[in-house]
């Protein structure tokens, strides 16, 4: 590796050092570089399932970062590197993005108390991002972005002792991590059998591709984010102050179109709000966006495309929720829950039970920890039980604990129905450990089928999956795939010993109609005479059926 000192080529990008600033600047360029690439990330799911969204998850969690920085003074790199961990532990949105803050928490442990950047305290840095990541996780596997943050630290170190360039550094930073999200599938069977590498690991490496591409002048100037302290924020309606002051709506749709204009979408849809998201490709276009003006959102998409899957959920309606008073029914000697669900059905199922706040929020779609947070803080109650009923939330639940004087107690449901036993197993005469303890062992009586289509062909567990082929799942594994939902369910309730169980409840997703979900209903009832089986409207987005078997 060439030292700078002795052989730079001529016209060669040269830096010895760092500032604040110039943190910013790269870490906003990383940011950027991560948003173009987010869409091919969110294809690198094992299961072809539509909820591949690491990419989605890790650039709303950067972004995050982007607005706890925009204040921060430039000459302190300690001070940036502390505004970025907040800021992504407070966005930290799914696995990846939880994983993500805890990498960015030891960056900046590492740069403590110092002013700028080198070879030597970038190395050390990365070197405590790694240590805290694999710390953060109960059971460190390896082929995921654990170990790429970990064989880039090790580059780093290496490349420390023989330069005193920060581009040579990150380019030996860059090689290893590109190496190493190669090499996942090799430790991990179920990326190899799906023929994908680890979608974390890729994200990490685009990352710190982004700051490399930065460092060398590579990013042309459109691709950076402003990040203006005034950008970041929502504007309100005039006359609106404090807690009175709207929040506007939670816009989300897909565009499907021809050669659509991705860079100009990303400029017109960032400027109709925030929390923007823009991915895809030039055929298929996944938006989010957080807008007092929903309407000029969606005429504008329509005017260059067709919309699918169109939500526009009023944020205000939402915060007024968190902040309602408990209704006596609800109070459960000063214990309150906290819910993760997505659908309007759903939502009433986990109400009608008592559940004191919901937090929307479920596949393809995970609440960041802030927006927890903001939930359990609202309820009147010092002692929480916060139920995310989702594989893909309960990291971020975990970080809650840690973040209030509340008590808090996370029973680890990974699905919806896991979820509602645990709820219905609460109990007025039990203490707050007792009912924690009797919800954990609830949850885990109840068996979940989840039935969508695969978006895309895949190799799972011995099935060769079809895009578009109706597939189900058993307790989180694929396990079924075949041309109708019946054919799915019928195997699936068998892998399940539906027949063994007194209970089976179906709910129907927003994409299938009434009479499609009575005829599913009464295919299940013919196939199981002995067992209850009941037929609830979910309205949950993606999942054709969510069934459950207790």
């Amino acid at each position: 590796m060439r030292d700078p000192e002795v052989d730079t080529p001529p016209g060669a990008v040269v830096l010895h050092h760092c500032d604040g600033a110039g943190l910013k600047r790269a870490m906003q360029a990383a940011t950027a570089w991560l948003e173009k690439n987010a869409s091919a990330i969110n294809s690198l799911n094992v299961f072809p399932v539509p909820d591949g969204d690491t990419g989605s998850n890790m650039l709303l969690t950067m972004q995050s970062t982007m607005k706890a920085v925009a204040a921060s003074t430039d000459g302190d790199v300690a001070t940036v590197g502390r505004d970025l961990a907040h800021g992504a532990l407070m966005g930290a949105r799914g696995n990846s993005g939880v994983i993500l803050s805890q990498i960015l928490r030891g960056f900046a442990q590492g740069l403590d108390r110092r002013q700028t950047i080198d070879c030597e305290s970038l190395a050390a840095a990365l070197a405590e991002a790694s240590a805290t990541a694999y710390k953060a996780v109960s059971k460190p596997v390896e082929g995921t972005m654990l170990t790429v943050v970990r064989e880039t630290a090790d580059a780093a170190r290496v490349a420390a002792s023989q330069t005193t360039d920060l581009v040579v550094v990150l380019e030996a930073i860059c090689a290893a991590a590109r190496a190493s999200v190669a090499r996942t599938p090799y430790l991990l069977r179920v990326l190899r059998d799906a023929g994908v590498v680890d979608a974390g690991g890729q994200g990490l490496y685009v990352i710190l591709e982004g700051i490399l591409r930065y460092l060398r002048g590579e990013l042309e100037e459109e691709v950076m984010i402003e990040l203006a302290p005034e950008a970041t924020a929502a504007p309100r309606a005039a006359g609106a102050t404090g807690d009175d002051a709207p929040y506007g709506y939670c816009t989300e749709f897909l565009l499907e179109g021809q050669d659509l204009p991705l860079d100009r979408m990303r400029e017109r849809i960032t400027a109709l709000g925030d929390s923007a998201l823009v991915v895809g490709d030039g055929s298929l276009v996944r938006v989010h966006v957080h807008t007092f003006d929903p309407g000029a959102a969606l005429s504008y998409a329509t005017s260059i495309g067709v919309l699918r899957q169109v939500k526009v959920e009023n944020m205000q309606d939402q915060h007024r929720d968190f902040l309602a008073a408990f209704a006596p029914a609800k109070r459960t000697d000063g214990l309150a829950t906290v819910a993760v669900v997505v659908g309007k059905g759903l939502s009433e199922v986990f109400t009608s039970l008592g559940a004191s706040a919901i937090v929307p929020g479920g596949q393809s779609m995970n609440p960041s920890t802030e927006e927890l947070l903001a939930a359990v803080e609202s309820v009147r109650s010092d002692r929480v039980i916060l139920l995310p009923n989702n594989k893909n939330v309960v990291a971020t639940a975990a970080q809650i604990p840690s973040l209030t004087t509340k008590e808090i107690r996370v029973v680890p449901t990974q699905t919806i129905p896991q979820g509602i036993a645990s709820l219905m197993a609460l109990n007025a005469e039990l203490s707050f450990e007792d009912n924690a303890a009797v919800m954990c062992r609830a949850g885990d009586s109840v068996r979940t089928i989840e039935v969508t289509r695969a978006v895309r062909a895949a190799a799972v567990n011995g099935l060769q999956i079809c895009e578009g082929q109706i597939i189900g799942l058993l307790d989180g594994e694929l396990l079924s795939a075949g041309e109708d939902s019946t054919q799915v369910i019928g195997h699936l309730l068998e892998r399940a010993s539906a027949a063994a169980g007194e209970v089976i409840t179906v709910y129907w997703g927003a994409d299938i109609g009434t009479a499609e979900a009575e005829g599913t209903a009464k295919f299940i009832r013919a196939g199981y005479p002995g067992q209850q089986v009941e037929l609830i409207e979910g309205g949950q987005p993606h999942y054709h059926y969510i069934i459950s078997v207790e």
